[in-house]
């Protein structure tokens, strides 16, 4: 190498060294690349996110062209700097020992520390774009990667490892989805990041955290008078209503509002006519999960279930209307001109006063609290569990940083208590 110049032989040196740093930065990149973000652009016909696709289908070959051309670079790099070193400072031990050191540092860092870095930092840009070049070089190279890969399979049936087997696809679980939707940061608006992280939730609850409670049913008792069967219906606030025989346990149909209103232009009109229009009730086991009962509700065509339990006692009553709102949340309110039971804040004094009946979902999603939910679903449950007893009394608990102070008690149950905030306020 005598003949080319000192300059020729260091830009013969760089520009090995740069076309190694490219491999390993494209080897890092491949191997880090979203492949469900690649497949999302290859649907929407982007053409490098196919490239970057059928390469990583094949990744045995990809691998072995970018490994075979790194060792031959940095070979080459080794013998030309080898080379240099003798040619300026002469055949001496000690120099090739230096020189080697050199090259060594110069190509951990950069051929490989540094591009692999950039590479694991902006593994989709570098990919995409490199694969205009590794396509047509893993095509061009197949003979030289047969003939690699006969020694390869050799030795990695010396250890059992099938070469041929297909590597398992790549699946997202729930839980992998919830932490991605968490870290999507602006890329999610904050109202589709709450619906979707609301729509993993609905596996893991069941109809119990999202019903209304057996004691807010609102019910029609067939054995009333006509006037007070009426009056009820008149002034009712939703569309269909439970229809019950004597106590809430025997329920016997579903009242479709309008149609009874169109009954009252009859000038002798009975119960019995009611009953001819109601429709069959609809019993959803306590323990369905909100996801399944979703199904089921468009599956069967309702949009209303009575929940019981195993005994066959009503629990409570769910509508299609209660699922939707807790994926997407409220958008409309139960009675006319008033505010649903589960819109509440605390107030300037950090206290809430609430009906016993409030679950404790609505309680931790309204108030930022904590409290368990893997057992009693309500605040009344909650501090009977708590007390062991009904208290004749106003007394308080205390949960954490939340006093619960029970304000009435009636006919032996808690009506109304008092929540006060005791974490630190700010501001």
């Amino acid at each position: 190498m005598n003949e080319f110049p000192m300059w020729l032989k260091l830009a013969v040196l760089a520009g090995l060294i740069l076309v190694s740093a490219f491999f390993s930065m494209t080897e890092t990149a491949l191997m880090a690349v979203n492949r469900h973000r690649l497949k999302h652009l290859a649907k929407r016909g982007n053409r490098f996110a196919i490239a970057t696709l059928w390469l990583l289908d094949r990744v045995n070959k990809l691998l072995s062209v970018i490994l075979i051309a790194n060792t031959v670079l940095n070979a080459l790099v080794t013998a030309l700097v080898t080379s240099l070193a003798i040619e300026t400072f002469g055949n001496d031990d000690q120099v090739i020992t230096i020189a080697t050191g050199i090259i060594a540092f110069l190509l951990i860092i950069f051929a490989e520390i540094s591009p692999k870095i950039i590479g694991a930092r902006h593994p989709e840009r570098i990919s995409l774009t490199a694969s205009i070049v590794l396509r047509p070089l893993v095509i061009v190279s197949r003979p030289l990667i047969w003939f690699v890969n006969l020694f390869v399979d050799v030795v990695l049936k010396i250890f059992r490892i099938d070469v041929h087997q297909q590597p398992d696809e790549q699946k997202l679980s729930p839980e992998e989805l919830r932490s991605i939707v968490l870290e999507g940061g602006n890329f999610i608006p904050q109202k589709h990041k709450s619906i979707l992280l609301n729509l993993f939730d609905l596996e893991t609850i069941s109809v119990n955290d999202v019903m209304t409670p057996r004691a807010q049913i609102e019910a029609i008792n067939l054995e009333s008078s006509i006037e007070e069967f009426k009056h009820q219906i008149a002034t009712c606030y939703h569309n269909k209503l439970p229809v019950y025989e004597g106590e809430i346990n025997r329920i016997v149909g579903i009242l479709h509002v309008r149609k009874a209103i169109s009954l009252f232009t009859q000038d002798d009109i009975k119960l019995a006519d009611f009953r001819k229009i109601l429709a069959p009730p609809y019993f959803i086991p306590s323990e369905t999960d909100v996801f399944t009962q979703l199904q089921y509700f468009q599956e069967n065509r309702e949009k209303l279930g009575i929940i019981v339990d195993e005994y066959g006692e009503i629990q409570g009553l769910v509508t299609l209307e209660d699922i939707i709102e807790e994926m997407i949340g409220e958008f409309t309110t139960s009675m006319p001109g008033h505010a649903r039971a589960d819109r509440f804040e605390w107030d300037a004094q950090g206290e809430c006063l609430l009906e016993s009946g409030v679950t404790l979902r609505d309680i931790n999603r309204s108030l930022g609290l904590d409290f368990p939910l893997d057992g009693p679903k309500t605040l009344n449950g909650l501090m009977l569990e708590y007390l062991q007893e009904i208290p004749d009394s106003a007394m308080s608990v205390k949960f954490k940083h939340c006093i619960i102070e029970i304000v009435q008690v009636q006919n032996h149950a808690i009506k109304v208590l008092k929540l006060k905030d005791r974490r630190p306020r700010t501001g």
